[in-house]
């Protein structure tokens, strides 16, 4: 299963994350592709507030990871652009990922083959001022989930 969509400015990405939110689920992993300055960040944002999260959401560039405590699943959204070596994500602790929550990983690439497989790719991009999204099922899971809210993409 795929589905496609126009994203035509921040508000479209937002929007698109939101419609995302309202489908996840406990256990499902979606890595997050694209060029700097894609939309990767905002789309999670999107995505959590529509979860309800009030907070400041950051892209966890820095920090490597960011754990929301959201009601029915933690999500942890992950940023590995800084990682140099696909070990460090072992070496960050990051072994044992909760697969009974919601793993959002940006930059998958940088841990190729230590990393839970994912259940959605969800690529983005930059196409002028615009963005273009293109969601992939990589498993049966993923599949159910991009049923659900892809809908009408």
């Amino acid at each position: 299963m795929r589905c496609r969509t126009h994203l035509p400015d921040e508000t479209a990405t937002l929007a698109f994350g939101a419609r995302l939110a309202h489908h996840l689920r406990a256990g499902l992993t979606l890595y997050l592709e694209g060029d700097l300055g894609a939309g990767k960040t905002t789309l999670v944002r999107g995505l959590l507030r529509a979860l309800g999260y009030a907070g400041r959401v950051k892209s966890p560039t820095y920090t490597l990871a960011e754990t929301y405590e959201l009601p029915g699943f933690e999500l942890y959204h992950f940023d590995l652009y800084r990682m140099h070596d696909p070990r460090e994500w072992l070496d960050a602790g990051f072994r044992d990922v909760n697969r009974q929550a919601v793993n959002l990983i940006e930059w998958p690439e940088k841990a190729a083959g230590w990393l839970p497989a994912p259940d959605v790719i969800v690529r983005l991009t930059i196409a002028d001022e615009a963005r273009d999204v293109a969601c992939t099922a990589a498993s049966p899971a993923g599949a159910q989930f991009l049923e659900a809210c892809c809908a009408n993409c």
